[in-house]
């Protein structure tokens, strides 16, 4: 029996135009993969559906054409060269819309594609977008997408209080499990924002379903993320931002790789364990970045190969190879200093991981096994919280030990 056919927000908007748009005025946040399955381009749609209304357009971090790269590389305000229509940058002098960028509308649109991981900064903007539009009277659209990697499995420690940034703004595990949609309803009315929010879910998707499953067509949505493999393993690797260790940035394969000049990965791969290597082949690999952290620099290191994305747990993968290289490598491993995405203070790992005691456990040889063990409670919270926010029935259940997020 085959899956049932997605339909993004954007083409149930399509199909059925909501007439309470008619004659507003609207904004949308958007980049270059806000597309529909044939690639044509929401503010397309948009302006197609409600001729006149489309009026100003807003991106996030990396630009509308996801040509920026990471950590305070900023965007300029612009105009979209294609449309005509003036680009208010949310990367830049500023991460949350201004009064005078929403004056001239009624309705702020949000169509982005975000990857399922809690430090991916899309959430972020979301969530400032909501506060923004709370305050300026104005309403808010969001037009749904998919979790590419699913909304069943969870994973790893809640953001803790004292590490919120824009890497982190709420309580939630690396691996969310949440749509974009499902996220503006838990911050809007779960966390108290409560601005004017509706919301056009998906047709056809189930919380079981993975990228590929859906038969959409993958839009990289930031210059890193060009396929769903890098997606698939971005909620464990990107801890190696915090760090001196590569995540694969100036190669072809950032996120699927990672290493450093001083890493042995026979060593490395001796302090894993099965439970670790659940659902992925770490391939031994050496590679030179083109850019970025080690460039120029022969890296020996890992492609991790996921054969099993369902069993597959990155966050505790890449937690288990970060505690061995603290192990072997405690002189060359070192953390990358401020500022980190606008933080000047605080430690860029300790931001990443969404917790300064997790960091601290890690170095003092904490074993992993307990680690997950202790975050299980919090994850069990955490689905009850979310429960009432979520839009999407589950699929058929999915092991238990991932089920339940065993990190």
């Amino acid at each position: 029996m085959s899956a049932p056919a997605v339909h993004l927000g954007i083409e149930v908007l399509a199909a059925d135009p909501p007439k309470w748009l008619q004659g507003r005025r609207l904004g949308l946040l958007c980049n270059q993969a806000s597309c529909d399955r044939a690639f044509r381009h929401s503010r397309e749609i948009l302006a197609g559906a409600f001729p006149g209304g489309l009026i100003s357009l807003f991106t996030p971090q990396h630009g509308f054409f996801a040509d920026k790269q990471d950590n305070m590389i900023e965007t300029a305000h612009g105009r979209d060269p294609f449309s005509g229509l003036p680009v208010w940058s949310l990367y830049g002098e500023t991460r949350t819309p201004t009064p005078a960028m929403l004056a001239d509308i009624d309705v702020l649109v949000i169509d982005i594609q975000d990857v399922g991981t809690r430090v991916y900064t899309f959430f972020s903007t979301v969530a400032y977008c909501l506060k923004a539009c709370a305050a300026a009277g104005r309403q808010v659209l969001v037009l749904d997408r998919p979790n590419p990697l699913g909304g069943l499995a969870v994973e790893g420690n809640l953001l803790a209080g004292d590490c919120r940034s824009f890497v982190g703004l709420y309580p939630l595990p690396m691996r969310h499990g949440l749509t974009v949609a499902e996220f503006a309803r838990l911050a809007n009315d779960g966390f108290g924002i409560g601005a004017d929010l509706s919301v056009i879910p998906m047709a056809g998707w189930q919380r079981g379903m993975l990228f590929p499953d859906t038969g959409l067509p993958w839009v990289f949505p930031s210059p890193n993320m060009p396929t769903f493999a890098a997606a698939l393993v971005y909620p464990g690797q990107v801890l190696w931002e915090g760090t001196n260790v590569s995540e694969g940035r100036g190669t072809t394969m950032p996120f699927e790789l990672c290493g450093a000049p001083y890493w042995q990965p026979a060593a490395i791969r001796e302090r894993l364990s099965a439970p670790d290597l659940a659902g992925a082949i770490l391939r031994p690999v050496a590679f030179e970045p083109t850019a970025n952290k080690w460039q120029g620099s022969f890296c020996c290191g890992f492609q991790i190969h996921v054969t099993d994305p369902v069993t597959f747990q990155p966050y505790r993968l890449s937690l288990a190879l970060l505690r061995a290289c603290l192990a072997l490598y405690p002189e060359a491993l070192a953390y990358k200093p401020p500022p980190y995405e606008y933080e000047f203070e605080r430690l860029p790992l300790d931001l990443i991981l969404g917790s300064r005691a997790l960091r601290l456990a890690l170095e003092a040889g904490a074993d992993l096994a307990d680690l997950v063990a202790g975050w299980q409670e919090d994850l069990a919270s955490y689905r009850e919280r979310v429960a009432s926010h979520l839009l999407y029935p589950a699929a058929p259940e999915v092991p238990g030990d991932v089920q339940e997020g065993s990190g």
